[in-house]
């Protein structure tokens, strides 16, 4: 095991430093300085290496934490590495995106501030890449099953890279110019530079996995030319329909769903020219969501130079210690300072918006909000308080309503449950045969690490249906939740 005495010599909890402020709004950078290897050995060294890990089961990948804390103490990188590996394709991306369940699990968590598993994750990887020790894994035999994988985000990947290495032929589709879906262009530079992506795409191409950007399945190719083109079909188009604010002035000009704002913005970033470009240079921004989305919105609107950045949500502030209602191991729901947040601007909590206020031109000017109060088990606008705030770009960060209908309705007729996700069953098949589901599509809008997980295990279903088993892993199944749901 790690340090025996580790959680106890250090009993407090480190994490690399984030850039200063000022340096890093002068550009798209990760946040985080480099780490330093003596502070992270002793992070890992505070692993207390449990009887019963419940970090495994805050994990959705299971992954095999206290082994590779253990491994990190002791200096073995390239073994690290490959247990984490065991268990995740992807780890650069978790260790970056994920907000961790795993840390909320942590036994120690129960009376000091947890492991900092988040980020000896991120460190492994960054060191496994630095060092070469990321190579690709071909199949050793091919077995003449051919697999059409729809969408290239996090479970999209997943799926694909574990049903190559086993000796399928993949290909997946993207509708977009790129591969990577919202790790691609819904996640912005400062949060994960996207030559991580890049390495991974390359890795993946070298081991068989074949990409096909900008093809849209139901337009360019139907669906059901793809099932009869392949043995098997896995959709992983993500939940990417965005959540409306229907009120008043809904129709003003300035008024955007938060992702196409961000995939704009990433667009530029890659170096792409996006005409009329939806920025917030010298205006007032207002943000309607107080989650992950609104968090990068509000980092993008910083970048591009913002007069002032403001964040409305609907609900109370969570409060910044765990709640009794969300024992440990749940993940409880904590008031954040993202890195985001740290660059300026305003949040506010228990803002009701009202209305959205036009100039005569049909342009957003202000948005009318009132305090949130609770009647009956609502949120409604309290009466009496409204008040104005200026705004020349509002940005909907509300969450998203499920998967994209459209041709999955009309060409194969897949039958949509009342979150808006396409329905499965456990081992992610549909009632169209060949034809399975993974991530955000089948669980809505969920975490990366979910949709790593699924991808893993609907790849060995899909396995499974084409060759009558599979030794592949498959961590989760598909009705599966986590704790806090």
């Amino acid at each position: 095991m790690a340090d025996p005495r580790g959680f106890i010599t250090v009993p407090e909890r480190e994490l690399p430093p984030r850039r200063p402020v000022p340096l890093r709004l002068m550009d798209w950078k990760e946040v985080y300085e480099q780490g330093d290897p003596a502070v992270l050995r002793r992070q890992a060294g505070r692993c207390m290496d449990c009887g019963v890990p419940f970090c495994h089961q805050g994990c959705p990948l299971g992954n095999l934490i206290p082994e590779w804390n253990d491994l990190t103490w002791r200096g073995e990188g390239r073994q690290a590495i490959e247990r984490l590996h065991a268990t995740n394709n992807f780890p650069e991306f978790t260790g970056k995106l994920c907000p961790a369940p795993c840390e909320s699990s942590c036994v120690l968590a129960i009376n000091q501030p947890a492991v900092t598993i988040k980020q000896v994750e991120a460190s492994i990887i960054e060191q496994a890449w630095n060092n070469g020790w990321v190579q690709p894994v071909p199949p050793e035999r091919l077995t003449g099953k051919t697999v059409a994988v729809v969408g290239s985000g996090p479970a999209g990947l997943a799926a694909a890279q574990q049903l190559t290495r086993v000796g399928h032929t993949v290909a997946v589709f993207e509708k977009d110019d790129r591969i990577g879906g919202l790790l691609r262009y819904g996640i912005p530079d400062f949060k994960m530079e996207k030559r991580h992506l890049d390495a991974r795409l390359t890795q993946m191409q070298a081991e068989g996995t074949r990409f096909r950007a900008g093809v849209e399945i139901g337009v360019d190719i139907t669906w059901t030319e793809l099932r009869t083109r392949y043995d098997a079909v896995l959709i992983a188009t993500g939940a990417p329909e965005p959540r409306d604010l229907a009120i008043p002035g809904r129709d003003a000009l300035g008024i955007h769903f938060a992702m196409e704002y961000l995939t704009q913005a990433n667009r530029v970033q890659a170096g792409d020219t996006v005409p009329n470009q939806i920025t917030a240079e010298g205006k007032h921004v207002v943000v309607l969501g107080g989650g992950d989305t609104g968090a990068d919105c509000i980092g993008t609107a910083h970048r591009q130079g913002a007069l002032s950045v403001t964040n409305l949500a609907i609900g109370k502030q969570p409060p910044s210690e765990r709640p009794e209602n969300q024992p440990w191991p749940m993940q409880p729901t904590l008031f954040e300072v993202q890195s985001a947040h740290e660059e300026g601007g305003e949040r506010v909590y228990l803002a009701s918006t009202v209305e959205f206020l036009t100039t005569d031109a049909g342009e957003v000017r202000a948005i009318r909000v009132a305090e949130t109060e609770y009647r009956d088990g609502r949120r409604v606008p309290k009466a009496g308080t409204e008040r104005e705030i200026p705004a020349d770009l509002v940005l909907l960060a509300l969450g998203f309503t499920g998967a994209a209908r459209g041709s999955l309705d009309e060409q194969l007729g897949l039958p949509f449950d009342d979150r808006g996700a396409i329905r499965r069953e456990a081992d992610y098949t549909t009632g169209e045969a060949g034809v399975f589901v993974a991530g955000d599509a089948g669980r809505g809008a969920s975490l990366i690490v979910w949709a790593i997980a699924e991808g893993r295990a609907a790849a060995a279903a899909v396995d499974a249906y084409l060759q009558g088993e599979s030794a592949l892993p498959a961590p989760v199944r598909a009705t599966d939740r986590p704790l806090n749901v």
